[in-house]
């Protein structure tokens, strides 16, 4: 996509939705850091309705180590994966404790640390609680960037890297959330809702569906 077709996708991204975010729910950076973790392989719904039941009753890294694993598994079983990531919270947890004084730590590096954490949740966290220009290439961000050919690769890496080359400096805050979102609604994996895309023009997809679905409006 030509550089100019760039500035004008994430400009029309950004005026139908002024203030993406997640859509997973936290209380502080520590519930977050949680969510994203449990979110692997999840819906955001799913999660969601995991961790309200979980940051009602433990909201800090004591907290959680005060569960305990058996606790922990309990309260996550309908996620995915619950056996480890029940592991990987209450290792987190401790390390949390032991070596960043119970905060979240605002590095990659040291976010990479911890057990369940990798290049992607680093990136949300970072993204989300720090407000840093971070673009976590989850499989929406990865299937709507190489659709749209906005940053082609073979690996989320390699979208990632690109991203962070193209995209404009006035939309690198936004530009996660947005490509998120987008690929979510509109851009979906199946059946992508082209004819409702604001973006339709920009997109260098050659199977393109303009085909309205029964009941569906514009």
């Amino acid at each position: 996509m030509k550089k100019k077709n760039i500035t004008i996708f994430f400009k029309r991204l950004l005026k139908i939705n002024p203030k993406p975010t997640t859509e997973l729910n936290y209380t502080n950076n520590f519930t977050l850091l949680l969510a994203v973790v449990l979110s692997a392989q999840m819906t955001d719904t799913g999660v969601n309705k995991v961790t309200k039941k979980i940051f009602s009753i433990a909201d800090t890294p004591e907290k959680i180590v005060k569960l305990g694993e058996v606790k922990i598994k309990k309260l996550i079983k309908t996620v995915n994966f619950f056996n480890t990531k029940a592991k990987n919270i209450i290792k987190l947890s401790a390390i949390l404790i032991k070596n960043f004084n119970s905060e979240v730590p605002k590095t990659r590096e040291e976010l990479q640390t911890l057990p369940g954490v990798g290049r992607k949740t680093a990136n949300v966290i970072l993204s989300v609680a720090f407000k840093k220009t971070t673009i976590a290439v989850d499989t929406h961000i990865f299937r709507v960037s190489n659709r749209t050919q906005i940053s082609i690769g073979k690996k989320p890496i390699d979208v990632e890297l690109g991203l962070e080359k193209i995209v404009p400096k006035e939309y690198k805050n936004h530009a996660h959330h947005l490509l998120i979102l987008h690929g979510r609604y509109v851009c979906k994996a199946r059946n992508p809702e082209c004819y409702k895309c604001v973006v339709n023009d920009l997109c260098l997809f050659k199977n393109k569906n303009f085909k309205i679905k029964k009941n569906a409006t514009i």
